[in-house]
């Protein structure tokens, strides 16, 4: 795929910046020249359109207030490419302001680029993100929909940043959890042939796992009883676990969401990995005996206290398997190990990073984001559990009432790390109450001005300059900076592996086109004015189209 290589608008100004600040340097007119120089862009109108505080940065250095610095960068400034003016505000900020023609070649940009616009070249760095892996002891839920909306975001996001991106989910398939799972579905198996059974106190109770007993009755009847209880339990067990991973793949495929890898944490066993990643950790002194058990001495390595791996019992934990998994990824390569987990794991995070720290490897190696509690509601009022699950509302349900796209944008326009409620009317709603409606809807009008334009014989391709001179409305110069901006929010975003705000950048596009389009015709007996708005309206299309696609959420045409 091609790439847009070109500099963002923000990028040319700071460049031009810091060839002010070489002229000065070169001109003894600065002593000192600092790298790199930021620019921001103001949150208030009137302060131009990018500011920077690299005279205020400088000011110490050269021994002079920050305003004289400024002024002398303002000079070095004047008569520079793009630039309109450079104001100086407070104790020393640089104001620039764009010129107006500057804008307008961002129309022609969008529109030469197209699925590409925003996609940076590759950055040679490698990236693996492991999301949702919930045990497969049950249906998704919620809390999982929202952590594979997010991971799903997360790398899509970073793959358009330029990094290249795995994406992993990791089967929790052994210990405990599938006991239990086997210990249910046994019981339920055996009362439905004749033979009551009660279910394991801490086991799992609901509708579900009675569906997956009756239809292993309905095939094989009631053998399983006449058998060895440990034969019968791993077999019902087994036959549980691929019914329930076959039903997780399935809601995740109409979900959308694709993984390149499934790692099984029952493999991590058979292929002695976990045994290799212990014995390599005893013999750098982090594994210990004390008390019969097996210990991590994860506190030289961070963690408030030392993890038991192993049982007095010879029972392996958790913590055991997930050293063996995270060694495989760090011996795969992978520059940055991302992983997105539930709210219920935040404890975890000091354990598996003190095995990035035993391995030598820095923190930066790892990154782990916590995924905070969904409340689901109905205007307002908290939705009852699912008759199915008998404990929580099935990602399925939420998806099959709302639609795909509306849970997936629903999920990714909040941070991952807050609370959220979900609410399923509002998820519904054809209004602009609701974000998801109201960005697919301002796509499904760009097209739906096209598709008039082309019906009424209005030519507008290839934009021409003289046309998008015409583009000199307020809201119009609003329009051009918002896709100029692009680019900068996919970075920034990535950088701070946060996807919300891409969302949020979406809804502020939405809002200004939609602003626009109550406004102004687009189409006018002005041909040359038509042109224009035309390829305008055509670029803001492209942009939320590509936005759109880093959330796998569709882009209508028609709504």
């Amino acid at each position: 795929m091609t790439t847009i290589v070109a500099l963002s608008m923000k990028k040319r100004i700071g460049e031009l910046l810091t060839e002010a600040l070489d002229r000065a340097h070169a001109s003894g007119d600065l002593r000192s020249v600092p790298s790199p120089v930021w620019m921001e862009t103001p949150k208030r109108e009137g302060f131009g359109d990018y500011a920077s505080a690299v005279a205020m940065t400088l000011a110490a250095a050269e021994q002079r207030p920050p305003r004289q610095v400024a002024e002398l960068l303002v000079r070095h400034l004047q008569g520079a490419d793009l630039i309109e003016r450079v104001d100086i505000a407070g104790p020393g900020y640089l104001n620039v302001t764009v010129r107006r023609d500057a804008w307008w070649g961002v129309v022609s940009e969008v529109l030469e680029a197209g699925e590409a616009y925003g996609r940076a070249p590759a950055s040679g760095r490698s990236v693996q993100v492991e999301f949702v892996s919930a045990n497969p002891t049950g249906p998704l839920h919620v809390g999982h929909g929202r952590l594979a909306a997010v991971g799903l975001a997360l790398a899509n996001l970073l793959a358009v940043a330029g990094d290249r991106v795995e994406r992993e989910y990791y089967v929790n398939d052994a210990g405990r959890q599938m006991r239990l799972l086997g210990e249910s579905v046994w019981a339920r198996y055996c009362t439905l042939v004749g033979r009551e059974t009660p279910v394991p106190e801490d086991g799992y109770q609901g509708a579900y796992v009675e569906e997956i007993a009756r239809s292993i009755v309905e095939r094989d009847g009631s053998r399983y009883v006449s058998e060895p209880r440990e034969t019968a339990l791993a077999e019902l067990t087994t036959l549980a676990y691929e019914r329930l991973l076959d039903e997780i793949r399935s809601d995740l495929a109409l979900y959308g969401v694709r993984f390149d890898a499934w790692t099984s944490e029952r493999e991590l066993f058979r292929s002695g990995s976990v045994e290799r990643a212990i014995e390599s950790l005893r013999a750098q002194g982090y594994i210990f005996e004390a008390d019969g058990a097996l210990w991590f001495r994860s506190s030289a390595l961070g963690d408030e206290k030392d993890r038991v791996v192993r049982k007095q019992d010879g029972e392996w934990t958790y913590l055991a398997s997930d050293l063996a998994y995270h060694s495989k990824k760090l011996e795969a390569g992978f520059d940055v190990l991302i992983d997105l987990w539930g709210a219920d794991h935040h404890g975890y995070v000091g354990r598996i990073r003190g095995l990035i720290r035993a391995m030598g490897h820095p923190d930066e190696r790892l990154r782990v984001e916590i995924s905070q509690l969904v409340t689901v509601v109905r205007k307002g009022k908290p939705v009852p559990m699912s008759k199915r699950t008998g404990t929580f509302i099935t990602l399925r349900d939420v998806i099959e009432e709302v639609g795909r796209d509306a849970a997936l944008l629903t999920f990714q326009m909040r941070r991952l790390d807050s609370p959220m409620e979900f609410d399923l009317e509002l998820a519904k709603e054809q209004s602009s109450e609701n974000p998801v409606y109201y960005i697919q809807y301002a796509h499904a009008r760009t097209a739906g001005i096209l598709r008039m334009a082309a019906e009424q014989g209005v030519n507008w391709q290839p934009p021409q300059e003289s046309d998008l001179a015409r583009l000199v409305l307020g809201e119009e110069l609003g329009l051009l900076k918002a896709l100029a901006a692009y680019p900068d929010v996919v970075q920034e975003a990535a950088h701070a592996y946060e996807p919300h705000r891409v969302a949020y950048f979406l809804q502020e596009l939405a809002g200004l086109f939609h602003a626009y389009y109550y406004k102004h015709r687009i189409i006018t007996d002005d041909r040359p004015l038509s042109a224009a708005r035309l390829a305008l309206v055509a670029a803001v299309g492209v942009v939320l189209r590509n936005a759109l696609a880093i959330f796998g959420v569709s882009a209508p045409e028609r709504m």
